[in-house]
């Protein structure tokens, strides 16, 4: 018969069946390599500047991340030779939290809305807001909507939507073929990487947070 448990009893060792706390090691280990963790003889060197330094064998880069008073983190494991950057490892944390979150936060839909007949220089302020939209990182919905008897030549549309995408290629590239779905026409227009983006309707980047056509009426239910 088992000995039932007195609370004066010393109590049974029960540490193997508890889970063990991670290690200093081991939560060290999460993250890219740094300092004398990085395992390649030799690495591409990337100042505190940002300046390319070249290729050095690891140790030399050691040297210089004490002489700098920076981290040498890797940045590029998977690169020939591997590429890692002089810094210092909380600021390269909160560079790299800020670029995921504004990477979630640039990937708004934004919608500009058209009329077959648009008038060219109202046609172009489009193309301008769009072009800003899509600089910033953002997808822009382009909608065009035939209204009565503007369904009498479909083509007038067509020919607007073509003439905005055209506008916009410098920026952007389609995700779809434009074409007719009932009384409207839907394009969306996706940004390009942002190391080739470019301005050309805007002397300069507007705001981010610009309002777009979501919310306007298009007169659609309008009598004609």
């Amino acid at each position: 018969m088992a000995t039932p448990y007195r609370p004066n009893s010393p109590r049974p060792n029960s540490s193997s069946n508890q889970p063990q706390r991670p290690s200093q090691r081991s939560r060290e280990d999460k993250g890219p390599r740094r300092n004398d963790r990085i395992r390649a003889p030799e690495i591409r060197v990337i100042s505190p500047k940002g300046e390319m330094l070249g290729v050095m064998p690891t140790p030399k880069a050691l040297e210089l991340a004490n002489e700098f008073g920076v981290d040498l983190i890797e940045i590029a494991a998977s690169a020939n030779p591997p590429v890692c950057k002089l810094i210092e490892y909380g600021k390269y944390l909160y560079e790299e939290a800020k670029k995921h979150k504004h990477q979630k936060t640039a990937s708004k839909v934004k919608e500009l809305k058209l009329r077959p007949r648009i008038d060219i220089h109202d046609l172009m302020i489009k193309v301008r807001r769009a072009e800003n939209f899509l600089y910033h990182g953002h997808k822009v919905k382009l909608l065009l909507q035939y209204r009565f008897r503007e369904l009498e030549h479909p083509e007038i549309g067509m020919d607007t939507m073509n003439r905005a995408i055209a506008e916009l290629s410098h920026i952007s590239t389609c995700d779809n073929v434009p074409k007719r779905a009932g009384r409207a026409i839907v394009v969306g227009l996706t940004p390009l990487q942002s190391n080739r983006r470019k301005l050309i309707h805007n002397a300069e980047p507007a705001e981010d947070d610009l309002e777009d056509d979501s919310g306007v009426d298009n007169g659609e239910n309008d009598p004609e």
